[in-house]
């Protein structure tokens, strides 16, 4: 089953199990020849259908690497607006639906990172302690890895911040994240762009500098 995947390709949108009584939505898409996988992680008030972070998958498909969208709360879970800002319920999602993927016999020997954006950033962070030996990279957009201060200098694998000149609250908060990383790191601040990088051009240099990470260290 995994040769087919990795000859031919697959896009399908799936239910992801994660208790008896709660599924997520996700979109699985792996492009032809590809060994890795990357996780999103989305912020607060966002889901699995984000242009944002579609368009940064788009990218990475064109580079043979594949992705799993995927929404953090259930619609129902998410009518409850403080959902969205807690943090120990996406950071247990997101590990839960990371250890499903990992256990589906046509991924064993992928490689898997995480992209999280805004709050979706501090689950990432976190999650990436809890599976360091299975996650091997993470890049934050516009992230808010203050949400995740107490477990920065935990963190051993490559973590790159990625932050828009004009986010000024948002870059300090990143600035002072990045002192307290203590493994191989990196923080991007792409010049002229605010929080969501909807300037011309910010959110292509964006996945440049994701695919970037990517392919140096998954």
């Amino acid at each position: 089953m995994r040769e087919s995947y990795k000859r031919e390709g697959v896009y399908k949108e799936i239910q992801i199990p994660i208790s008896a009584n709660i599924a997520l939505e996700g979109e699985l898409n792996i492009p032809m020849n590809s060994n890795r996988i990357i996780i999103f992680s989305h912020g607060s008030g966002s889901s699995r259908k984000s242009l944002r972070n579609q368009m940064v998958a788009t990218r990475l498909h064109q580079q043979k690497i594949g992705t799993l969208l995927f929404d953090l709360l259930t619609e129902e879970e998410d009518r409850n607006y403080s959902n969205r800002f807690n943090i120990n319920l996406l950071t247990e999602r997101l590990i839960l639906v990371t250890e499903w993927l990992t256990s589906q016999k046509e991924f064993v020997g992928f490689k898997i990172g995480y992209f999280g954006a805004s709050t979706g950033s501090a689950s990432a962070l976190r999650a990436s302690v809890v599976l360091s030996k299975v996650v091997g990279a993470v890049v934050s957009r516009g992230g808010r890895p203050d949400l995740a201060t107490s477990i920065l200098p935990k963190i051993t694998i490559p973590v790159l911040l990625i932050v828009g000149s004009r986010d000024d609250d948002v870059v300090a908060l990143n600035e002072k994240a990045f002192a307290l990383l203590t493994g191989e790191k990196k923080l991007k601040i792409i010049e002229g762009a605010t929080h969501l990088f909807e300037e011309e051009g910010a959110l292509e240099k964006v996945a440049e500098e994701a695919i970037n990470w990517f392919q140096k260290y998954l």
